[in-house]
């Protein structure tokens, strides 16, 4: 998914520079080092319960045995949909399934900026939707939209609705701002505890967001939106030990990079659970989707950034948390628009 993500100012306003030399870029940090790669897990079977949903949504014993042993991001997506439908039963609980399903796709290739329009519109070239790869907001999207669905027909649907401004198909209609876009947008399924758990520890940041001359000069398309100043919050890395505690599974992670005094949400991941109860961060990155603790995220980070000291590069500054709602219910699609025609024309 392409777009904006914005930026952080914890005294005046000093983003406007920043953005520029930034080109506005959309979670340009998708891209972290990548820990090693863990050994492939043993085949796995299905449990008598297992079989029973599969009978209850018409699923065949085989097919189910060969879904529950392949990521989805190698399904086809009518497999893809049978197998939504028996994650319904088998994973009840919506945070439970959201974990699973951000698990199942563990080793998935990751490539930035991987969705556009197509074959909707042609600003964007890039396709409605890829199970083959993820970026980090398309893979938060898909896992979202998978837990809330029970057939590849619903999958698609909500995924709209998650990425676009009332569900409106469009590059100038696209959730392209972390804060300012997608997470109000989307307030139906997560809602912003950052200050609830930053508590003191809240770091304030204002961003300068200018739809217009980003829409211009990303995709040629001309509109008239006033620039925003939206002021947002995160809890800065040396606090998170102190919340984390407060997360849990399924919430919505927003990573905040700084320099020269601005912040921004340069990516974007997702809560789960480790066997011992800790704080995981699941996520895509290069060059594939990883599970990884919080802590041992901000130690990776912080060897980067010493690596990196004098460089004039980005470093991890904190992070701002989204509860995953209670059974959220997506509100309804606006009204698709007729595009419009050239005046010429008509």
């Amino acid at each position: 998914m392409a777009g904006t993500r914005g930026l952080h100012d914890t005294a005046a306003m000093k983003t406007t520079a920043l953005a520029a030399a930034l080109g506005l870029l959309i979670l340009a940090g998708c891209a972290h080092q990548t820990p090693p790669a863990t050994p492939a897990a043993p085949r796995v079977e299905p449990t008598a319960a297992q079989l029973e949903a599969a009978r209850r949504v018409a699923l065949p014993p085989a097919q189910l045995g060969e879904m529950l042993n392949k990521p989805w991001h190698r399904m086809q997506p009518a497999e893809l949909g049978r197998f939504l439908a028996w994650q319904q039963l088998d994973q009840p609980l919506l945070r439970q399934r959201v974990a699973a399903l951000a698990r199942k796709n563990i080793g998935q290739p990751y490539e930035l900026y991987l969705l556009g329009e197509f074959p909707y519109e042609t600003y964007d070239a890039q396709p409605l939707f890829d199970l083959t790869k993820s970026d980090c907001v398309v893979f938060v999207e898909h896992v979202y939209a998978m837990a809330l669905s029970a057939s590849w027909e619903e999958f698609f649907w909500v995924l709209q609705r998650i990425r676009y401004r009332d569900g409106v198909i469009g590059a100038a209609t696209r959730n392209h701002y972390t804060e300012a876009d997608w997470n109000p947008a989307n307030s139906w399924l997560v809602t912003d505890i950052t200050k609830e758990l930053a508590g003191e520890h809240a770091q304030a940041y204002r961003q300068r967001i200018d739809r217009k001359a980003f829409l211009k000069k990303q995709f040629k398309i001309e509109r008239e939106i006033p620039v925003q100043q939206f002021d947002d919050v995160f809890v800065p890395k040396e606090a998170v030990a102190q919340v984390e505690a407060g997360l849990q599974e399924g919430d919505f992670v927003n990573v905040i990079s700084g320099k020269d005094g601005g912040y921004w949400a340069s990516h974007v991941g997702l809560i789960v659970l480790g066997s011992d109860g800790s704080r995981h961060i699941l996520h895509s990155a290069e060059p594939q989707v990883r599970e990884e603790s919080l802590q041992g995220f901000i130690a990776r980070m912080a060897e980067r950034d010493a690596r990196n000291a004098g460089q004039n590069k980005a470093s991890l500054a904190g992070f701002k948390f989204l509860r995953l709602n209670e059974a959220p219910q997506a509100p309804p699609m606006a009204p698709q628009p007729r595009p419009t025609r050239a005046a010429l024309i008509d």
